[in-house]
């Protein structure tokens, strides 16, 4: 069960994941070993699932930022869903209920880029595209329950 000081510990890691355990301990009352323990735990408990860094695709050579939504042909899905780890284009890949079977975040290099794999994508069903301007909310926190 996570409690509030959980809660605190798992706000202050999602604002700055590389905190020290001191600093936390001051945030919320406990020794660095207490946070340690508490940060471990829920780590094991597959709570805290890992730490990362963000990227700025846009520097590293990929600005067009891209929604693909897929609506998979009969008997395609699961080629399709063997073949997403492969794409190094797909930051993101969700399989979604409605209308569509898939929802993709992308980015690439160009038009052209955005061409070849809308090409690739649309022998395993019908795709709708959706060119990213701006991103209102990165990453937002996920509140514990």
């Amino acid at each position: 069960m996570i409690d509030r000081i959980d809660q605190r510990l798992i706000q202050l890691l999602q604002q700055n994941a590389r905190i020290s355990f001191t600093k936390m301990g001051v945030e919320v009352g406990l020794s660095s070993a207490a946070v340690a323990d508490r940060v471990r735990k829920l780590e094991d408990e597959g709570v805290i699932l890992g730490y990362g860094i963000q990227l700025d695709p846009t520097l590293l050579g990929h600005p067009l930022h891209a929604i693909i939504h897929l609506r998979a042909f009969v008997g395609m899905l699961k080629p399709f869903l063997a073949r997403v780890p492969s794409l190094k284009e797909i930051r993101n890949c969700y399989r979604v209920t409605g209308n569509e079977n898939i929802i993709m975040e992308v980015v690439l290099t160009d038009q052209k880029h955005l061409e070849k794999l809308i090409d690739l994508l649309i022998s395993y069903g019908e795709t709708r595209t959706h060119i990213v301007l701006s991103q209102v909310i990165r990453d937002a926190p996920i509140h514990a329950v």
